[in-house]
């Protein structure tokens, strides 16, 4: 991340971080003329697995948190 000025870390604007895995997440469960949308489970499993790597897991845990309160009844 921080493409192009070499940014790290809390460097990145939140408002980007919070893009960059919401916008993993709609990729990754969404169909694409290249291949079927993953399903949930395998979508979040990814996003858990790049906090800290590619993405901040700070949002990551957070919007795992909000998706996981959004499903329960």
């Amino acid at each position: 991340m921080g493409y192009p000025r070499g940014l790290k870390g809390q460097e990145i604007p939140l408002a980007a971080r919070i893009f960059a895995v919401v916008d993993v997440y709609d990729a990754l469960t969404s169909d694409r003329p290249y291949r079927k949308a993953w399903p949930k489970e395998k979508a979040l499993a990814y996003l858990q697995e790049q906090g800290g790597k590619q993405l901040d897991p700070e949002v990551v845990a957070a919007f795992l948190r909000l998706i996981q309160e959004a499903s329960e009844p």
